[in-house]
């Protein structure tokens, strides 16, 4: 029997209800997205199909739903449901159902896209279709409409859908088979292969297979000059070549490690995501330093440069200044326009300077002038990057802009007449360009994911490039679906909003890759392995191999069984270092790989080989995992398990069918240190461990084993273990049998005159023993016996140095969180126990975890030592300059306070309640700061790359304010700034430099400030200012260049030029993107210092070191 839907209201309508907050949301995707997973696993060619339904005597219909005739597509069985009166409301209500979901296996899921009609009889273009999709399972086997169109209309013959009381309905399904993740091999379905996200660098593996995919580019790294001698993990050349080779030739998909590895990354730059923009900038300008001096000089502005001419033209003087500037990419405005082409035509808008904005032509004085930007030539790939993230003043905040914004799959820039192009232009090249590649942002301002749509050899199929995994994609999911903007939905109740529900779609495109036609067959050349160094394709293929080998070794695991072998020499060198409890770690033990159907006297023969020791002095004992969690050798193998084979002696070892068998190796040595006859083992001999400890000294040490009578007593071989402690034979010992650690450690004292069968001990069993110390001569050391000493082990790492041990404390699990910091305070000198402050271990990551414990925030040691199911010996401390109660109760600010005489930045951390307000900030700072003079005024400003954004008001409160992605400065108001008069303006000033590529963008650096200029204040008069503010040499300060820098667009100035005719504008944009740009190279100040230490900042420019 089929499952019907539910009789009500908002049982199937298209989505589920949600609640959507106003502003960016981090890490979000779009509905249409995150509605259905299975949408992106869609691989091959869908399955299509179309039904249509004539539902006859429509209204003389009496059921309250009604089925249509059964009909497959992509091998499942479909119908059409429909509610003729409607699912509890007042319109056409219309599902698609799956036919057979009551006799399908449980868990059982197919996904489709589909379209329902109800078709217009008399016009058919006013039929009403709805389209969705779904993933469908056993709770949601029917999916569509339940406000499909109102009854109103479906019921008026006049408007041409019921006709002769037939209606006529129409279902097109498209099923997508869906592949499971883990299994899914993009090398096979799409024969192209991912990248590997190392944590937050899914920016890079977009832009990178977007460059790879020009074959032109690719071509030209392979010719990148590189010896045998030179490593990945420091050559840029050679990591990038490794790199497209393994994506044009591996199976899977490929790490980029050696690569960051090259540009001097460590794994926090890996975890930080980075602009795309920014490094397609960095990455290109390094590649073209790289490429200096090699046959592929020049390649990058080939490729990627075109050129634009700044002009100023005076409309009633004959004047004109024109600065022609190179380009790698340009920067487009999304708010505002509906396409590229009005960004382009944005680009070249004219602008009128007249009334208080008149130019100051030289000779001339001020004139109406008109100024703008025209192209004089375009590059083979023009690379443009859509504006999508701007200031908003209204909140304070960066904000991404998700408007909708098209663009074509070609782009002609010859269009009107050639209009975006200078007089100078060469009008023979045709810019006609073709779209290859996509890159989206999908996500909110403060974080989001990448992922890139590329047609590799600009035929009509797409693929998407989402970091490991490859997908085809139609044209429409990558170009239509990228244009972001809003999406509509289906009414979900209509008789309360007439309305449909609108939302944001958060993935758009924030990169465009065009490729001009007419050089097309240039740049889409072949390049393969010819092109390929032979050192670097030895190299490579050579990697490969091992690789393969790797490959082969994992898929043959099951034919091999891993025999780690531990020894006498191996616990010599662990215990009192590497372990304290038990007897070995088995993962630093010799192992052994071999066949299971060899018989075990084969490796019997490898063993003796690789030890030197002849095979009839070797005895091999199973290990075994107590009941008590201690694992201790258990038994020497019998005489018929070792004719057995391998794979049988595992099987019968191991409970845990795991492909490992561990053994113990029992070797005896005479009195000349050679290999002897073993002796005889029987059931009334036991193998005894023996560990020395040393209260003194605080140390643990493996000096041994014997075998000793069942019967026997402790007393009979105390002489013995003198000896091995290397003691006089009358020298009083204790010993202790160590029992177990988890949970609790037990260590219990033996009594020497007990037989060793009545205290319990048997094979594998531990002794610890010591000197023995009279009543009271031990009173001054820590830790008199063994059990003391054994009651846990911790290793402590300062958090500044998370990978190197500083020392180690033997604690007791249910030690208290008070009892732990004071013995840390006490092995570190420390009198206040109060300011330590602990991180717990990650055992995933080996590294601390981000926040640390908060005082008496946990109770016991081990609820320190555990991480989710791990269990750790790690902890991380750090010293408190104040106690961690008051700590946790305060606001920490670090500011850069700049001295207004002195050339000096310090830091200084500002701890204050955290209701304080900036004002308590500045006056705690004037205590500890030397002032100009004692009645100077401070204030707090934030700078961010390179750019001053905001002055705080004083009542401001601090607990909002954040250090972690911005600076925070503090600097003396000076006395100018107090006294402006009615004309005078107040600006803001920055240093800049060009790339060394010489591309449109500007890189700010340095120490940005205010200035004040007068109304009549000429560049000649304000550099003077400038220069002695600043302390520049003569010979320095004569290089600079000095622009008005508006939107990242930087119009030089003459000494004659009046300052502050160029600020009278306003616009849109923030004070911080229109300033007065000192152009130098960036040498004049060296102050390395950053107020921010946070190792999570997200605004980390993007640097490539080596």
């Amino acid at each position: 029997m089929v499952t019907p839907p539910l009789d009500r209201e908002d049982a199937e309508v298209l989505v589920p209800r949600q609640e959507i907050a106003e502003g960016p949301q981090p890490m979000e995707v779009s509905q249409s997205e995150a509605s259905s997973t299975a949408e992106n696993h869609q691989v091959e060619e869908p399955a299509s199909s179309s039904f249509t339904w004539a539902i006859s005597n429509f209204s003389k219909l009496n059921t309250k739903k009604l089925y249509s005739d059964i009909f497959i597509v992509g091998g499942y069985q479909w119908r059409v449901l429909i509610f003729p009166r409607g699912n509890n409301v007042e319109y056409l209500s219309m599902y698609l159902d799956v036919a057979d979901s009551a006799n399908l296996p449980y868990d059982w899921s197919r996904y489709a896209q589909f379209g329902l009609s109800v078709v217009n009889q008399i016009h058919n273009k006013y039929s009403i279709r709805k389209d969705t999709h779904h993933q469908f399972n056993e709770r949601e086997s029917d999916w569509g409409f339940t406000s499909f169109m109102p009854l109103t209309e479906v019921n008026d013959p006049s408007r041409g859908f019921l006709l002769n009381d037939t209606l006529v309905v129409e279902a097109e399904v498209i099923v997508k088979r869906i592949i499971d993740y883990w299994s899914y091999d993009s090398k096979k379905e799409t024969g192209y292969v991912g990248l590997k996200n190392q944590g937050a660098t899914c920016y890079m593996n977009s832009l990178l297979q977007t460059l790879y995919h020009i074959p032109y580019f690719r071509k030209a790294v392979y010719h990148m000059p590189t010896t045998d001698n030179d490593m990945p993990s420091a050559s840029i050349p050679l990591a990038l070549q490794s790199l497209f080779y393994k994506l044009q030739y591996n199976d899977s998909s490929v790490t980029t490690k050696e690569l960051t590895d090259s540009f001097g990354w460590d794994s926090y730059d890996s975890f930080m995501q980075h602009d795309v923009q920014e490094l397609n900038r960095v990455l290109c300008e390094k590649l073209e330093d790289k490429m200096k001096r090699t046959v592929v000089e020049g390649t990058i502005q080939q490729l990627f440069e075109g050129h634009h001419t700044n002009y100023i033209e005076c409309i009633n003087v004959d004047y004109k200044s024109n600065r022609k500037e190179s380009f790698y990419d340009l920067q487009l405005d999304v708010k505002g326009c509906q396409d590229v082409y009005a960004s382009f035509d944005k680009f070249v808008e004219v602008e009128h300077l007249e009334g208080d904005n008149k130019y100051h032509a030289e000779q001339y004085g001020l004139q109406d002038a008109k100024k703008g930007v025209l192209f004089a030539d375009f590059p083979p790939v023009l690379q443009l990057q859509l504006k999508r993230f701007e200031y908003d003043f209204m909140r304070d905040a960066m904000i991404k802009i998700n408007d909708r914004y098209e663009f074509p799959l070609q782009l002609d820039l010859d269009r009107d007449n050639g209009k975006y192009l200078s007089p100078d232009a060469d009008r023979r090249i045709r810019n006609l360009y073709t779209l290859h590649s996509v890159l989206v942002h999908s996500g909110g301002v403060h974080g989001g994911h990448y992922y890139a749509f590329i047609r590799p050899d600009l035929s009509e199929q797409w693929f998407k490039f989402d970091d490991e995994r490859v997908t085809k994609e139609d044209m429409k999911r990558a170009i239509e679906e990228q244009y972001g903007g809003e999406e509509e939905l289906p009414q979900m109740n209509p008789g309360f909003n007439n309305t449909p529900f609108k939302f944001t779609k958060y993935s758009n495109a924030y990169m465009l890759v065009y490729i001009r036609e007419s050089d097309k067959d240039k740049i889409m050349c072949n390049a393969d392995e010819k092109d390929i160094e032979e050192h670097l394709r030895i190299r490579l293929k050579r990697e490969q191999e091992e690789k393969e080998q790797q490959k082969k070794e994992k898929a043959e695991a099951h034919l091999y069984t891993i025999i780690k072998v531990a020894r006498d020499k191996d616990m010599k060198k662990q215990i009192g270092r590497d372990i304290f409890f038990d007897l070995v770690d088995h993962d630093k033990v010799h192992s052994f790989r071999i066949q299971k159907q060899l018989p075990f006297s084969v490796f019997k023969g490898e063993v003796a080989k690789q030890f030197g020791v002849p095979v009839h002095f070797l005895r091999f004992w199973l290990w075994a995992k107590r009941q008590n969690n201690t694992y201790r050798p258990n038994r020497p193998l019998s005489t018929q398990e070792e004719a057995q084979s391998v794979g049988q002696l595992r099987e019968v070892s191991n409970k845990i069918q795991n492909a490992e068998l561990k053994l113990f190796l029992e070797v005896e040595l005479g009195l000349d240190l050679h290999p002897c006859p073993l002796p005889d083992k029987t059931k009334e001999d036991i193998l005894l461990f023996f560990k020395l400890y040393d209260p003194e000294k605080e140390e643990l040490r493996y000096v041994g084993r014997l075998f000793v009578k069942v019967l026997g007593k402790p007393a009979d071989i105390l002489s013995k273990l003198n000896e091995m402690a290397g003691f006089s034979p009358s020298v009083q010992i204790q010993l202790y049998e160590e029992i177990k650690f988890e949970p609790n450690v037990m260590c219990e004292c033996v009594d020497t005159n007990v037989p060793f069968d009545s205290s319990q001990l048997e094979d594998g069993d531990i002794i610890c023993y010591q000197k023995s110390f009279p009543l009271g001569s031990n009173d001054q050391i820590r830790y008199p016996d063994v059990p003391s000493f054994l009651e846990y082990v911790v290793h402590f790492r300062l958090l500044e140095k998370p990978t190197e041990e500083h020392f180690s404390i033997e604690l007791s699990k249910l030690d208290s969180y008070d009892t732990v910091v004071e013995k840390v305070a006490y092995q570190i000198g420390l009198d206040d126990p109060s300011k330590i402050r602990l991180t717990l271990h990650n055992c995933y990551s080996q590294q601390p975890k981000p926040q640390p414990i908060k005082f008496r925030g946990v109770d016991h040691l081990s609820d320190m030592l555990v991480h989710l199911s791990l269990s750790s010996d790690i902890l991380y401390y750090e010293v408190l300059d104040i106690p961690l109660p008051e700590l946790q109760g305060l606001k920490t600010l670090k500011v850069a306070f700049h001295h207004a005489t002195k050339d000096e930045v310090a830091i200084h951390s500002i701890r204050l309640p955290k209701n304080s307000i900036v004002a308590d900030v500045i006056n705690d700072l004037k205590t500890k700061v030397d002032l100009s003079h004692p009645n100077a005024d401070l204030r707090l400003i934030e700078v961010f790359y390179h750019k001053i954004y905001k002055i705080f008001p004083p009542d401001e409160k601090i607990e909002n304010i954040n250090d972690q992605y911005w600076t925070l400065r503090v600097e003396e108001i000076p006395e100018e700034e107090k006294n402006l008069g009615p004309q005078d303006r107040l600006i803001h000033v920055y240093h800049f430099m060009k790339d060394s590529i010489q591309n449109q963008m500007i890189q700010n650096f340095g120490e940005p400030f205010f200035m004040v200029i007068r109304e009549d204040e000429t560049l000649a008069e304000v550099k003077v200012r400038i220069q002695k503010k600043l302390q520049i040499l003569d010979e320095e300060f004569s290089k600079w260049k000095f622009a008005f820098v508006s939107t990242g667009r930087p119009d030089y100035l003459h000494d004659s030029d009046l300052i502050s005719v160029c600020f009278q504008r306003r616009d849109v944009y923030g004070a911080w993107e229109q300033y007065l740009g000192l152009e130098h190279s960036d040498t004049y100040s060296k102050k390395a210092y950053s107020a921010n230490q946070n190792r999570h900042t997200f605004d980390k420019p993007v640097r490539i070191y080596n």
